[in-house]
This record gives structure tokens, C-alpha cells and sequence, in this order.
């Protein structure tokens, strides 16, 4: 408990843009995020009040962090789960818990779990040595989707095989480096999506509306919400699965679950149980963002409503090739002179390529010219060139 305002602490360990966001929504609950940041120059360790600099794969620097707050978030699955374990065991309040998190650090673990409960996702098979790969891709045909079991994003720890001859040469590499391995079915699906939900320790449940993500190179760089073309029948149905899963594996907090959008139904592709990527519309599209949300569950507060204010488009920022030359904060100035109802969240980051820089949310129809103008926000902010030619002077 905060003994300058009585109010109880939370705790997030990771100090990635992530934190920064849930830090925005702390202070007008009347809080100062605590966060566990790697480094100075860390995203939210540049503007939350309270920072702790330690390494979160270090138990000592997790134990003296989680003995200052009331509860332990998260803003990455990177913690050891041996860690989490050990500071559950010791009594340390952990949202989500341990248990949960496990599903969302290890790909093969939730594949299972999934599958023993009937949700719905592709073939898979854990891959031990190359025979493995083989003898599922002989089963269920080429190409096959390799993936690392933990420690992948963003793209990252995700291999296209397309032939016997690409698993043979690939497998035993990572193996050897150990790398945990499965193998699953290659999807052929229509669009990806994403079921944003949050759960409560008491049980309560909130869905935000469901999104289509766009992705380039296994990043996502755009969403549209709510997804277009989508029936009320898909909606609630994404929506109930992903509260299912939210229930089934003891969630507290924000819960992302990605979607593969097939002819057949829809298939489970990947879990995350923080603030996701796929939700950062919710901060000016929706009546009560993720962030808030996040913290209003971990806290056991009942959460807020969902409801849409209106359809928006979220562009990421990611890093161009090449540094420019113009300064950020001409950049946007020219940004605001063009689209002043652009809104504009950027993360404090340095710019390399492809980072994920910010993001730019868009209000309004969900036609060409909106989606439009939040691809040339975005690639300008990152890049400082309009990519339709556009003057600034």
C-alpha cells in the first residue's frame, strides 16, 4: 500500500512501451506504476515516477522488486517460470499467475492444452529430431510452419519448411543450439485476427470489440477495428472463445488470443496475457482502453465497459532503413499540420529498422481514405517522406 495515498501498488516488471502505455492509464487511477526496467533508457523507465533497474531473468533483483507492490504484472513472458514459481511460493502476488503464464512462454505447452479441451487450432506435433518434422509433413503435406516453443515475437522463432530438404538442414541447427521445437499445419485462412478479453480475480469477464491485424514479415503493422465484414455471429463467437480460454487457464489480466480466420471456423494461433499490440486502438477508439483495463483486473477492480466510441485504424510506426535526418518533433509538427486528428503515441525509443516506434490511431469510417491516411501517417512519422509525394513546404 502507497502510504501517500492509501491506494495499492502495482508492479510491472518489463519497461518496454508496454509499461510506458499502462503507466498513462495509472496515474488517473490514482497511481505511479512501479516498474522493473532493464535500463535508463527503457521506454517507461523514462517517464514512470517510480523505476527499479534490474533484470527480469535475475530472482534476486524479481524478490526485492515484488517486496515494494501489492501485486506483480508483467509486460513480456521472458521471466523464467522457475522464477514465477519461486516468488508465488513465497507468497508474492503474481497477475497473471504462474501457471497461467506458462501457457503463453511455452507455444507446445499451449498447443496441448488447447487441444485437450476441444479449442480449436491447427495439426501440430512436438519436434525432437528431424524424423518429427518428417513424418508430420508426410501426414498433413508441404510447406510446414516451425516454430520455437518459447522465447519468439514478432515474427521471430517462426521457420516456413517447405521440403523435406529445408527441414533437414534447419532442425538440427536449432536443435543443437536448444531450441525447443514444434511443428503444425500450414493454415490456409482467409485474414488474421485477434480476440481481446480481460478477467478479474472474482471471475468478472469484458471483450473489446474483435479486430482484423494486418502483418508484413511476421509484424504486425496495422489494425482495423472493429474487423470489417465481420457477422455478429463471428464476433461473439471469437469473443466467447476467447473468455473461454480466459476462464479455463485462470487469466487475470489482459488475455490477447490470435486468430486464424479459415473457411472452416476460426483457429487458435497464438496467446498473450498482457496489453497487446492488437489492442492499442482501444486507447482512443474504445470507452475504456486496455491499459486501464489490465490494471483494473490485476487490481480486482470490476472492470470497465468496452463499448466502441468509434472504428479506428491503428497504424504501427516501425523504424526506417535508414535514420532521417529531420528530427522527430518536426516530423510531427508537419504530421499535425497534414492530419490533425491524427492521435499519436510514441514509445521514446531509439529508431532502428523495423523497431516498433509508436503508433498512430485514426477515427472514423473504416473506408480506403482512413486506412489510407494512417499508412502515410505512420511510414512519415517513421521515415519523413510522404509516401503519396505530398509537399511540406
Amino acid at each position: 500500500m502507497d502510504t501517500r495515498t492509501g491506494l495499492p501498488v502495482v508492479g510491472m516488471v518489463g519497461g518496454g512501451q508496454l509499461a510506458r502505455m499502462t503507466h498513462q492509464a495509472a496515474i488517473s487511477l490514482g497511481q505511479s506504476l512501479r516498474v522493473l526496467a532493464a535500463g535508463e533508457h527503457d521506454s517507461a523507465g523514462l517517464v514512470a515516477g517510480e523505476v527499479v533497474y534490474g533484470h527480469h531473468t535475475d530472482l534476486e533483483a524479481l524478490r526485492a522488486f515484488a517486496r515494494g507492490v501489492d501485486v506483480l504484472t508483467f509486460d513480456h513472458e521472458h521471466v523464467p517460470g522457475e522464477h514465477l514459481l519461486t516468488l508465488a511460493v513465497e507468497g508474492f502476488v503474481l497477475r497473471p499467475g504462474p501457471e497461467s503464464l506458462a501457457f503463453a512462454q511455452n507455444k507446445l505447452l499451449m498447443r496441448e492444452r488447447m487441444a485437450a479441451h476441444g479449442f480449436p487450432g491447427p495439426a501440430f506435433a512436438e519436434v525432437n529430431d528431424v524424423g518429427d518434422a518428417l513424418k508430420f509433413g508426410e501426414a498433413h503435406s508441404w510447406p510446414v510452419v516451425l516454430k520455437a516453443a518459447s522465447g519468439g515475437y514478432d515474427g521471430k522463432g517462426v521457420w516456413m519448411l517447405d521440403s523435406p530438404e529445408d527441414a533437414g538442414a534447419l532442425i538440427p541447427e536449432l536443435l543443437d543450439a536448444g531450441t525447443p521445437l514444434l511443428v503444425e499445419a500450414k493454415v490456409a485462412m482467409r485474414r488474421e485476427l485477434s480476440a481481446l478479453v480481460a478477467r478479474s480475480p472474482f471471475g468478472q469477464g469484458a471483450a473489446w470489440p474483435v479486430v482484423e491485424t494486418v502483418q508484413s514479415d511476421g509484424i504486425n503493422t496495422e489494425v482495423l477495428a472493429p474487423a470489417p465484414g465481420l457477422t455478429a455471429k463471428q464476433t461473439h463467437e471469437a469473443q466467447e472463445l476467447a473468455l473461454r480460454i480466459a476462464e479455463e487457464l485462470e487469466v487475470v489480466g489482459v488475455l490477447a488470443v490470435e486468430l486464424f480466420e479459415t473457411d472452416g471456423g476460426l483457429l487458435v494461433n497464438e496467446l498473450a496475457m498482457r496489453p497487446h499490440n492488437s489492442g492499442h486502438w482501444t486507447m482512443d477508439g474504445c470507452r475504456t482502453s486496455q491499459f486501464e483495463q489490465h490494471l483494473r483486473a490485476v487490481l480486482d477492480y470490476p472492470l470497465g465497459v468496452t463499448d466502441l466510441l468509434s472504428p479506428t485504424v491503428m497504424a504501427n510506426v516501425l523504424g526506417a532503413p535508414e535514420t532521417p535526418a529531420m528530427r522527430p518533433d518536426e516530423r510531427l509538427h508537419h504530421l499535425f499540420a497534414r492530419f490533425p486528428d491524427a492521435r499519436v503515441h510514441l514509445y521514446g525509443k531509439g529508431e532502428r529498422p523495423g523497431r516498433k516506434l509508436g503508433h498512430v490511431n485514426l477515427l472514423g469510417p473504416l473506408d480506403d481514405d482512413l486506412r489510407r491516411r494512417a499508412r502515410l501517417a505512420a511510414h512519415w512519422l517513421s521515415h519523413a517522406e510522404w509516401l503519396d509525394g505530398h509537399q511540406i513546404h
